[in-house]
């Protein structure tokens, strides 16, 4: 699609195109592919482009990638504030802002746009080229970027010089397609996979996976804070609520939880069932730290009141765990084992039995301030000969 400016004077700079497609090819699929870094890449071509003497005011470069919650991530440009790198929800991709939207037209037909934005007309064209021009621009344009894997990503333009792009530089941009895709590409697979692991195995985890790190049957033994929270009366809801909602119910609750520990930097390892199973790993600054950090956690999550009447439970426990894969030659898990997480499991059941929220142990208790644990004295805890000595963790902050 194509509606665009015929500018009076073509800037010179441009009217050698394929001598500058060649330069800024050369350099794309050579030192900016090595440098693998998306910023570094966009800030690169645009200060090339520029050079050439293309007045840009925005760019846009958008990557879609295989992760259930983000739809899209990429970088965007602006002439006063440089590269910075954006994520779309995945949920965007469905509102009227993505549809019939130029992007979406680049990755359904595989063809640029390029309007002008000095006429547009209401009701006809897509609001976000109103947005555009508000902003300031006076021309769009919008290419596709063909990965090897046969995926199409898209990539804008816009420029605020009166009249809008030439046609030297609209064939210089597009010109450059096949080498932005194959700069960008490398960096792209590993941000998909990156943020696909993340949501599955968290932040730190994902991180040594990613790295090769972790085979089969290698464990590595740390000291953390172990917290495990799950749903009260799991089973009645789900005879009682239609399955949708008891999904939309089961959602809040693990929401709530994973925004909790996130913010605390916590690991969210695993979901067994309306469980959840984090980790607050202890690093350099030792047990103290963890325990208070997950203890921050529970305060937070409890404190959500998007959460009002979902009620669930926590438990609390610190000591040495055992991260790695385990499963078969061909299956794998990751997570974390060992008499640590064992101990924190049987603590969640005795805030059940004791109908309290939130639960910790006494090697916990002993590292947090008193005002924010009460003693439950001494329980039976399954798998244990001795009774075990259990305290109360506050959800309230400032208790």
């Amino acid at each position: 699609m194509s509606n665009s400016p015929n500018p009076k004077d073509e800037p010179s700079a441009t009217t050698d195109v394929p001598r500058l497609v060649a330069e800024i090819t050369a350099w794309l699929i050579g030192p900016a592919r090595k440098a693998g870094q998306p910023k570094e890449i966009v800030a690169g071509l645009i200060d090339r482009l520029v050079a050439a003497g293309v007045p840009l005011w925005r760019v846009r470069i958008g990557q879609r990638v295989a992760n259930p919650m983000i739809g899209a991530w990429g970088v965007i440009w602006t002439r006063d504030g440089g590269a910075e790198s954006y994520t779309v929800p995945r949920s965007m991709l469905a509102t009227d802002s993505y549809r019939g939207s130029p992007f979406e037209h680049v990755i359904v037909t595989r063809t640029l746009f390029h309007q002008s934005l000095e006429s547009l007309m209401e009701g006809h064209d897509h609001p976000v080229l109103f947005e555009q021009a508000a902003a300031g621009s006076t021309d769009y344009l919008a290419i596709p970027l063909e990965y090897g894997d046969g995926s199409v990503q898209a990539s804008a333009f816009t420029t605020d010089r009166p009249g809008g792009f030439a046609a030297g530089e609209v064939a210089l941009i597009d010109g450059l397609a096949p080498a932005i895709a194959a700069a960008l590409e490398p960096a792209a697979m590993r941000h998909s996979m990156e943020s696909l692991l993340e949501v599955y195995l968290g932040n730190g985890p994902a991180a040594r996976v990613a790295k090769g790190n972790f085979q089969r049957g290698h464990m590595t033994e740390a000291e953390a804070a172990v917290l495990v929270t799950d749903m009260r009366n799991f089973t009645g809801l789900s005879e009682r609520l239609a399955p949708d909602a008891l999904l939309d119910r089961l959602g809040a609750y693990f929401e709530v939880v994973v925004d909790a520990v996130r913010a605390e930097g916590g690991d969210v390892l695993k979901f067994i069932g309306d469980g959840v199973l984090s980790v607050f790993p202890a690093r350099d600054s030792g047990r103290l730290d963890a325990c208070l950090r997950a203890a921050r956690s529970v305060v937070r999550a409890f404190g959500d009141t998007s959460v009002t009447g979902i009620p669930f439970v926590a438990a609390l426990h610190v000591g040495p765990v055992v991260y790695g894969n385990i499963g078969s030659r061909d299956r794998l898990d990751f997570t974390v084992v060992g008499p640590t997480v064992n101990y924190v499991s049987r603590l969640e059941g005795i805030a059940k039995l004791l109908g309290v929220k939130a639960v910790c142990s006494a090697d916990v208790a002993s590292m947090l301030p008193a005002d924010m644990v009460s003693d439950l004295g001494r329980h039976a805890l399954k798998g244990f000969s001795q009774e075990q000595r259990v305290f109360e963790l506050s959800t309230v902050a400032g208790d």
